[in-house]
């Protein structure tokens, strides 16, 4: 009985290796996945200024393939490239960046004159609603509430060793990041030639599947990139016409927010709204046209941005774009969160890359 049994487990472990190792490129594809995911993993606090300027040699590799489109020589499409690149590294830094924190801080210091602002209004609520609502209760609630806020923006406004030193690792990672990425577009196919000799000669199967990895995180950076600008530029517009303070500060977080779907947009609700309701008062017209302008560009971005900017890109079911957070931002902090999208989109293309390439015999013919 027991080697009946044994001999059923083994034909299961063989069936299971068979469907999803159906011949040796296969193999190959599966140690590739899990040695890049290692490594990433383990050097990732070491060489972080390495995958970043990758990531964006990538994202910059395809408006360099388009000027090679029209007939322009490698190198001076990858100079024009990576000045525009520099050039709007320059105006984010010392131009857009120092307004926003100016704003940021500005906001920070309103804080104290928000919450006592809200708790006017918030103390009114147990003269309406006796029955619902205590006077203890509220003032303890906003007890809590104030000394939490109060705390994070002092920790915020404070400056510490810990936030020098994260200063002038800015400053190297500023020196060395462009660096590479001139590099490594300059020298791709210098690089890529000596990468491509540590991997397996038979490797159709992996090419498949980088092929349809590369189409979906195109699609959807492409798509990303132009919802953060419209986004950012739609609401810096309307609050800026409409007399909102902080107007580029909440139009940069209203473009931000995109990156963390559905948590972003929760997010993104409260200073919005706080900074509208502390400016104007809940009876004024104006704080109920911010709700209004709010409300029609979120309605926008969702159904119209999305489905047209996204149409060819991989469709993330909610849980998984929950779950993809979750798993990337524990592993690698503020950059898994970040780049939490793009890496379940690779995942999603992977595995629906893999059974698909699997079955046919396309690759294993070609060889």
């Amino acid at each position: 009985m027991n080697k009946s049994n044994q001999f059923i487990g083994l034909h299961c472990i063989s069936s299971a290796v068979k469907r999803f190792l159906p011949n040796p490129q296969a193999v190959s594809l599966a140690i590739i996945l899990l040695v890049s995911f290692l490594l990433i993993s383990s050097l990732s606090h070491l060489l972080m200024p390495v995958f970043v300027s990758i990531g964006i040699a990538y994202l910059l590799e395809g408006i360099v393939r388009k000027a090679e489109r029209f007939n322009m020589p490698r190198f001076p499409a990858v100079t024009l490239v990576f000045s525009l690149f520099v050039a709007c590294l320059v105006f984010l830094l010392f131009i857009l960046i120092p307004i926003i924190s100016q704003q940021a801080v500005e906001l920070v210091q309103q804080i104290p004159d928000i919450i006592s602002h809200a708790q006017i209004g918030i103390m009114r609520l147990p003269k309406l609603y006796p029955k619902l609502v205590s006077e203890s209760k509220i003032q303890e609630i906003m007890l809590v509430v104030q000394t939490e806020l109060l705390s994070y923006s002092q920790s915020l406004l404070s400056v510490s060793a810990a936030s020098l030193m994260g200063l002038i690792s800015a400053m190297i990672y500023l020196f060395l990041v462009p660096m590479m990425v001139f590099f490594l577009l300059k020298d791709k196919a210098l690089l890529m030639a000596w990468f491509m000799q540590f991997l397996p000669k038979e490797r159709h199967l992996s090419v498949g599947v980088w092929r349809e990895v590369d189409t979906q995180i195109g699609n959807y950076v492409r798509g990303k990139l132009a919802e953060v600008l419209i986004l950012c530029a739609v609401s810096y517009v309307t609050y800026a016409v409409m007399g909102l303070n902080y107007a580029l500060l909440l139009a940069v977080l209203m473009g931000l927010q995109v990156i963390l779907p559905y948590i972003g947009a929760t997010l993104v609700t409260f200073p919005v709204l706080g900074v509208a309701y502390f400016q104007w008062g809940l009876s004024n017209d104006d704080f109920m046209a911010i709700v209004i302008a709010y409300a029609i560009i979120q309605a926008v971005d969702g159904v119209l941005l999305v489905p047209l900017l996204f149409s060819e890109a991989v469709n993330l079911h909610a849980i998984a774009i929950i779950v993809a957070i979750l798993f990337f931002g524990g592993l690698w902090g503020f950059w898994g969160v970040f780049l939490a999208i793009p890496l379940a989109t690779v995942v999603k293309a992977v595995l629906t890359a893999w059974p698909r390439l699997g079955e046919t015999n396309e690759f294993s013919a070609a060889v």
